[in-house]
């Protein structure tokens, strides 16, 4: 019964009777309406529609919580302050008073949690609860073991898998995780989000790959489309399971004329996973 404490995440409390409007005029998803319990996946971006941060927003009794990078919490905390001005919410960073856990298959929601959600990104990543920091348990299934339940499924994570402040939505499968909404109205970065959306202009993903020998490589390793770079490699697991984030017209094109994909000399397939819609050439 997988259950893991996430020490690596962060989390905001946005409350007030203008959280839901004040929250939907800057991320990426719409939260209006939601009721305790209820999740989205989403992000803050710049005004060139890059991702400066991207988190999972939940309702709870009396707002909303922001799951996103422990490292940029603060930071988050403060850019959500800029944008206040006379709006009535209240925004806090609680990283040091609260807690993320995160279990799948059969692990046990903890019933004191202050909210509990599944991952609105991919039900299969299973259940997220945010809890006291205090009454986070003594003992739980190494972080690692989520890491390769992540990697497996092919979800990639912000810092590993692509770089903040470079990285577009569609880039970081956004747009495949229901992390953007094309129906709502604006919202920073939106003209931009709704171009390469319109365009298919996203040449750029993550993707889900599997060296063939089933080792891994260092996270940041170019990964290679014949002799040419075509992207890096994101975060792993121990079996060969990576995510890659890479130039899929170079990669379509090697492939086209019988080349080889590899990293530090290791040769690696692509592979289709169930919630990816575009086109992935070669992928098993």
């Amino acid at each position: 019964m997988p259950v893991c404490f996430l020490p690596n995440r962060g989390l905001i409390s946005v409350l007030g009777p203008d959280a839901a409007p004040f929250l939907d005029n800057l991320l990426t998803v719409s939260i209006s309406g939601l009721q305790k319990g209820e999740a989205r996946y989403g992000a803050l971006l710049t005004p060139q529609g890059k991702m400066i941060v991207d988190g999972l927003i939940v309702a709870t009794d009396d707002g909303f919580a922001i799951d996103c990078p422990r490292a940029l919490a603060g930071d988050l905390a403060r850019r959500l302050g800029f944008y206040k001005l006379r709006a009535k919410v209240d925004i806090a960073n609680r990283s040091d008073d609260w807690a993320v856990i995160v279990g799948w298959q059969d692990g046990l929601v903890p019933p004191d949690a202050i909210v509990s959600f599944i991952d609105p990104r991919y039900a299969a990543l299973g259940w997220r609860s945010i809890i006291e920091a205090a009454h986070r348990p003594p003992l739980s299934d190494p972080e690692a073991d989520y890491d390769a339940h992540r990697v497996a499924l092919g979800i990639p994570e912000g810092g590993r898998d692509f770089i903040y402040g470079d990285a577009f939505p569609h880039e970081a499968d956004m747009d495949q995780l229901h992390g953007v909404d094309f129906a709502k109205g604006c919202y920073v970065g939106q003209e931009v989000v709704s171009r390469m959306q319109h365009r298919g202009t996203a040449r750029t993903r993550c993707v889900p790959i599997r060296f063939i020998d089933g080792m891994s490589v260092p996270e940041g390793t170019d990964a290679l489309a014949g002799e040419k770079i075509c992207g890096r490699i994101g975060s792993s697991s121990s079996n060969g399971s990576a995510i890659g984030l890479l130039r899929l017209d170079r990669v379509a094109d090697a492939l086209a004329l019988g080349e080889t994909l590899s990293a530090n000399g290791r040769a690696f397939v692509l592979e289709k996973r169930d919630w990816i819609q575009f086109e992935l050439t070669g992928a098993a």
